[in-house]
């Protein structure tokens, strides 16, 4: 997926000032190597944070830009890298990038990492250098054939440039980077089960406490950050905090830009850099285009196949998690799925639960039994076979299955999109009920 949906008008209102994230993409959708990168001010803000600014100036200009995790967590990002020990004993410590990219319905990072590798490997140097990390991973989901390709050549140029290795930029600091690509198991995008499958384990998550930042791989601190969380990390530093809030819409809690996107059968399916707090109808509309002919919008998702869905009339929430919790559910990674009126939400709901509960590790009980027994239940009801109570049960399972109940938030949020949709199209669910189609199927009375 590349901005080529994007027409060139907007291709062309593309700006440092306005989008730190996308305004160096080549309008061909290739690579954006070393020597062009430095032409477009790449490595500046490297230079400003390993020469001019102490670690504890890089973490706290970021705590108080607001970042906030990018992988659909949202947890703030300076904070998470305050939690790192100050003890400078602890010297061996390292920085994670979570590139395991494998939401349905989500290609943000992919992009970012195909077109602009060395706006990561910024982001990450200058990371490394604010948590006196020395060695970095960039754990990529293993079917990211290209991008493992495209990151490996450009830690080359970096490394021939001087950018990574030993005494980066006469600065004294060192720091290796290298790229781990994964087997392909949802579950590593939790963080505490890609260290685990880093370190060559299974991919179960970890019990915390102890967080990462006090063991984490091989029993060191370690800090794990989203793909495009590093990547807004180069602008933040060279640019500042002020202007970083400044890029956000009023009234949005969350600062800064989002890489936000649109599929399903609308006109332009595509991705975007937009300003937090925009509302969802100008994504839907100015960018997506709108719903192709012949179609209309049943529901959406804001974020991902883990986010519950929402109404048309929803369209109206601004594009922050503040203004998505306000309808409902998450805004997750920001990646919108339009669902057309041609689709029936229990065999939606079932294509989804599959690929769910066939990505859960296994570890926890509620999570490893309850989910192959939402698949049994959507299967029965999608073949009109379905028994009483079986919606009820349904139902059960969201909150036996939600947040606080089992290891980790896989199973709240393969479960959170089927309370939603019982919720606003309950119908379908019980047109799935045996007695419902039994009842269907009796000889119509005769006329009187």
């Amino acid at each position: 997926m590349t901005l080529a949906s994007i027409s060139p008008a907007n291709r062309a209102q593309r700006s440092a000032e306005t989008h730190p994230l996308t305004w160096r993409l080549r309008d061909d959708a290739e690579p954006v190597w070393l020597d062009e990168y430095r032409r477009k001010n790449g490595y500046a803000a490297a230079r400003k944070a390993l020469n001019d600014m102490a670690a504890a100036d890089i973490v706290q200009t970021v705590k108080d830009s607001g970042l906030k995790g990018r992988g659909g967590a949202g947890f703030p990002t300076g904070v998470k890298w305050g939690l790192m020990p100050a003890d400078e004993s602890m010297n061996i410590r390292y920085l994670l990038c979570n590139a395991d990219e494998m939401e349905p319905n989500t290609w943000k990072d992919r992009l970012l990492m195909e077109q602009l590798p060395h706006l990561l490997i910024e982001g990450m140097l200058i990371s490394a250098r604010a948590l006196k990390a020395y060695r970095g991973y960039i754990f990529l989901r293993g079917e990211y054939v290209d991008a493992a390709r495209i990151l490996n050549q450009a830690i080359g140029e970096a490394k021939a440039a001087g950018l990574l290795g030993k005494n980066i930029l006469g600065s004294g600091f060192d720091f290796e980077l290298l790229v781990h690509t994964g087997a392909g198991r949802y579950i590593c995008g939790e963080e505490t089960a890609l260290i685990n499958s880093l370190e060559g384990r299974r991919a179960n998550p970890r019990s915390k406490p102890p967080f990462p930042a006090a063991v984490g791989v091989w029993g060191k601190p370690t800090c794990v950050n989203n793909v495009e969380t590093l990547c807004n990390v180069p602008a933040i530093v060279n640019d500042g905090v002020d202007w970083y809030k400044s890029l956000a819409r009023p009234g949005s809690e969350d600062h800064g830009t989002k890489l936000m996107g649109f599929s399903g059968k609308v006109k332009t399916p595509g991705l975007w850099e937009l300003p937090f707090g925009i509302p969802a109808r100008e994504l839907f509309e100015d960018c997506a285009g709108g719903m192709r002919e012949g179609y209309s919008l049943k529901c959406w998702q804001p974020g991902g196949a883990g986010t519950g869905f929402l109404l048309p009339e929803h369209l109206d929430a601004a594009m922050y998690a503040g203004g998505i919790a306000k309808v409902g559910t998450r805004m997750g990674t920001g990646l919108a799925l339009a669902v057309d009126d041609s689709i029936n939400m229990v065999g939606l709901l079932r294509n989804m639960e599959e690929f769910f509960a066939r990505e859960s590790c296994g570890w926890c009980t509620p999570c490893r039994d309850g989910l192959p027994w939402s698949v049994k239940i959507l299967r029965a009801l999608e073949r009109g076979e379905g028994q009483p109570g079986d919606i009820e049960t349904l139902e059960q399972l969201v909150n036996q299955l939600g947040p606080g109940r089992t290891f980790c938030a896989h199973a709240p949020g393969a479960v959170e999109p089927i309370g939603s949709a019982i919720k606003y199209f309950r119908h379908e669910f019980e047109a799935g009920l045996a007695q419902a189609n039994s009842a269907e199927r009796q000889e119509p009375a005769l006329p009187v």
